[in-house]
């Protein structure tokens, strides 16, 4: 399968996502989602954009700020304000629907109907990571709830926007994620400062940390990602994302010594069987396919008339 190489690079970057989790709570400063984000997406984005030496022009000045916002801006606040305010891996299992969201968002934007197929393997991936994750720690607060719908919405709309708009002639995946990545952290700082204050002091753990989040985890994983999305379609990008609560599990039970259940192996055979199932897409009909076909129905419609 030809698509094989590109799914499998895009799928490193939701597997790179699930180590986020580990990283964070192990390295990193308590409480302090917006400047982790900022400093997640602002100096990838520098970085992206030296590499790339190329701005935005013409519309795609407002288009960068919009998939930058969505992307980005909006995602990582609102993503980690979800994992702080949910119980246990509540976000991650409101994370996972993206690609029915995705699928409804591509009806009004890419004039692309959803099958049956695609809304079965959606489901069927949502309910793999919620065997994996989900926990019994106490009613989700509503705060939480929000907020982890709106990132996900927020990511979906920007998957759709992403593939609607492609990119300029002449810009590679490079230039594009520099773009966004730069306008989400220039979005994103500004309230860092307001609502957080001073950077805190980091120690050597937490610059690792944050060191691994802005080259590994975010520059390569999000070039990765939209470079994906120019290649496959929508709903075969977003069907990768569950692989990130899954390897976070993974992760948690190889290097934090968490126990992995019956249920949870269960859950993550369907989480990676639906992830496998949706990057298959039938094959349209090519000019000599569609003349055997025709021949065949003329051969069965002949045989019928006599």
């Amino acid at each position: 399968m030809r698509r094989t190489p590109t799914v499998l690079l895009t799928a490193l970057a939701p597997v790179s996502w699930g180590s986020t989790y580990a990283v964070t709570t192990e390295l990193l400063p308590p409480e302090r989602p917006l400047f982790t984000a900022a400093l997640r997406a602002l100096p990838a984005g520098l970085v992206l954009l030296a590499l790339a030496r190329r701005l935005p022009a013409g519309a795609w000045w407002w288009r960068s700020a919009v998939l930058g916002a969505l992307n980005i801006g909006a995602f990582f606040p609102l993503l980690f304000l979800a994992a702080y305010r949910l119980p246990g891996g509540l976000a991650a299992v409101v994370g996972s629907v993206g690609p029915l969201f995705v699928a409804g968002l591509a009806v009004p934007l890419l004039g692309q109907r959803p099958t049956a197929r695609q809304l079965l393997t959606g489901v069927a991936a949502a309910l793999g990571v919620s065997l994996v994750v989900l926990r019994a720690a106490g009613a989700p607060a509503p705060l939480g709830m929000a907020a982890a719908l709106a990132s996900t919405a927020s990511m979906s709309a920007g998957t759709v926007l992403t593939k609607k708009w492609g990119r300029p002639e002449g810009a590679g995946p490079l230039a594009l994620t520099a773009w966004q990545l730069t306008a989400g952290g220039l979005l994103i700082a500004p309230l860092a400062a307001a609502l957080e204050g001073a950077p805190p002091a980091l120690d050597a753990p937490a610059l690792a940390g944050y060191g691994y989040l802005a080259l590994a985890n975010t520059a390569v994983a999000y070039w990765l990602w939209f470079r994906g999305i120019g290649r496959l379609t929508a709903t075969q990008v977003t069907l990768l994302g569950p692989l990130s609560p899954v390897t976070a599990a993974v992760i948690g039970w190889a290097a934090l010594g968490q126990a992995l259940t019956p249920l949870q192996l269960a859950g993550t055979g369907l989480a990676l069987g639906a992830t496998v199932f949706g990057q298959h897409t039938p094959k349209p009909f090519g000019k000599a396919e569609h003349y055997q076909r025709k021949f065949s129905m003329d051969a069965i419609g002949g045989a019928l008339r006599r």
